[in-house]
């Protein structure tokens, strides 16, 4: 990952804990054709190896060929992004950019057994289902016979994790005038993500004051000016 400045980097555990949150990233190897990549759910679990990205692919993605314990692995794990006008901050001469937060991790992955996939199994519905106010469903839930074939069409994979690079890119470099201006366009944002981004923000500089947009600025963001280049850095 290209840190854009210290100040955005996440410390290791920080890093890890948001992906343990998400649970959800893309998984890429690649082969001699180029890269490969799939959409997967995942928990981090350690043992004598250290930190583990353990996740689940049909038997027949050819990333489990790949997951032979000599190939590296990166799991790239998304949080919330939202685009942020230049026509939004109080002090001048800013451009547009895109905030955001996100994870890598990268190791040498292996295939496990399949008498291992109903361990895994319950771990990411445990994980899962622990997100939502309800009791959790679990495989011994399942038809036995159903659940023994779902569970015989996966190869389980774990990544053992020795790159750990997160970036929170929450504009922590902008003065106080522009980060409220800034928060404060997420909060009443459309879109949940930019929301909570706002969230995220406002926790930053809890003793700043946070309010409604005026209608000045509501003006400016449903008539933008022309635009000028994007920031680059992200």
């Amino acid at each position: 990952m290209h840190i854009l400045r210290p100040r955005f980097r996440m410390d290791e555990q920080h890093a890890l804990e948001f992906a343990a949150a998400r649970g959800f990233g893309v998984v890429v190897a690649a082969d001699e054709q180029g890269p490969r990549a799939s959409h997967v759910p995942f928990v981090l679990k350690t043992d004598d190896r250290g930190t583990l990205a353990q996740f689940h692919l049909t038997a027949r993605n050819p990333l489990i060929a790949l997951a032979d314990g000599t190939r590296r692995f990166l799991l790239i794990v998304a949080g919330a992004d939202a685009y942020v006008s230049n026509d939004w901050y109080e002090s001048a001469d800013n451009v547009s950019t895109w905030l955001y937060e996100a994870v890598h991790l990268g190791g040498i992955a292996y295939a496990r057994e399949l008498d291992q996939n109903r361990a895994h199994g319950d771990a990411l519905l445990a994980a899962s289902e622990a997100r939502l106010e309800k009791e959790p469903w679990r495989l011994s839930a399942m038809q036995p016979s159903k659940r023994e074939a779902m569970l015989a069409s996966i190869r389980v994979v774990d990544i053992v994790v020795d790159q750990v690079e997160g970036q929170s890119k929450l504009n922590q470099h902008k003065p106080d005038a522009d980060h409220v201006a800034i928060a404060d366009q997420l909060a009443h944002a459309p879109d949940t993500a930019a929301q909570c981004l706002a969230v995220k923000m406002r926790a930053l500089r809890p003793h700043l004051t946070y309010g409604a947009l005026s209608s000045d600025k509501q003006e400016r963001s449903r008539h933008p000016p022309a635009s000028r280049p994007a920031d680059s850095d992200g």
